[in-house]
């Protein structure tokens, strides 16, 4: 059986506006969730949690979804920012915030983006060395050794200025500790690290930081950090670029619609008469 234009048309409007709408939720009605100064924080210190929303929502609910409850969560609204001190153990864990309208409590935003906090000095630190040594060429590869007598399960190495960190397995060495070994590549430009241990049983509870460790470098300087989860900047092209010739598609369908009714309905009473 075949369809009309008219059916055609509405199915192919229909499912371009649904499009828009869910990329509209998930999009600008979401909120962004950060923390201030650091997302990774020291026990009995200090953090901000942070939501700002591009739509109006300005007062925010901030819920766990993991890890141990927090109690001063429950029935809290709050306005863009809240302060967790001094932190314990209890508040490592991905957080999420809502916004909603004080005139309208049941308009509600999607969830944030998940916000993970990582509590450090749970545990002893462990020790971070370089190879072959922490002044190299430019260019000489660069291996960063972080171990423990501690049995470690993930290994965290963080570089001084830099919001997230490369993670590995720790594993057994003949010398009885507990190590894993990041290579980082050529290298490049000088810059300082730290390490931190993690059981997976508690994956957000850290040890304290190894002592900062120095990599220094002689020749010309560039950029260079692997990064394997960063997301890539020609994706996030890619993804606006979609979201606007759906909007586009769905406007000019939404154009023509009334007019290709109009005329075929006129066209039927032309007939009729």
């Amino acid at each position: 059986m075949s369809m009309s234009p008219t059916v055609i048309i509405l199915a192919c409007l229909g499912f371009f506006l649904d499009q828009s709408v869910w990329a509209h939720v998930g999009g600008q009605d979401k909120p962004f969730c950060s923390a201030w100064p650091s997302a990774v924080v020291p026990q009995g210190g200090h953090v901000t949690l942070r939501c700002h929303c591009r739509r109006g929502f300005n007062i925010f609910t901030l819920y766990k979804k993991d890890g141990v409850p927090v109690p001063e969560l429950y029935n809290r609204i709050f306005w863009n920012s809240f302060l967790i001190s001094p932190v314990t153990p209890a508040h490592a864990g991905t957080y999420r915030c809502r916004g909603f309208h004080p005139h309208s409590p049941t308009e509600w935003s999607a969830p944030s983006n998940p916000l993970v906090i990582m509590v450090t000095g749970l545990y002893e630190k462990p020790s971070l060395t370089a190879r072959p040594g922490p002044t190299v060429r430019a260019g000489e590869n660069v291996t960063l050794s972080c171990s423990s007598q501690s049995s470690f399960d993930i290994y965290h190495l963080s570089r001084e200025g830099e919001a997230h960190e490369l993670r590995l397995p720790a594993v057994p060495s003949i010398n009885g500790t507990f190590q894993a070994d990041f290579p980082l590549g050529p290298a490049t430009h000088g810059e300082t690290y730290r390490c931190f241990g993690s059981f997976h049983g508690s994956p957000y509870e850290w040890s304290d930081p190894s002592d900062p460790l120095p990599v220094s470098v002689t020749g010309n300087p560039s950029s260079s950090w692997p990064s394997p989860t960063e997301p890539s900047f020609k994706t996030g092209i890619a993804r606006h670029l979609h979201a606007v010739i759906r909007y586009s598609v769905a406007i000019i369908l939404f154009t023509i619609l009334p007019f290709f009714l109009l005329h075929r309905w006129c066209s039927k009473k032309k007939m009729l008469l």
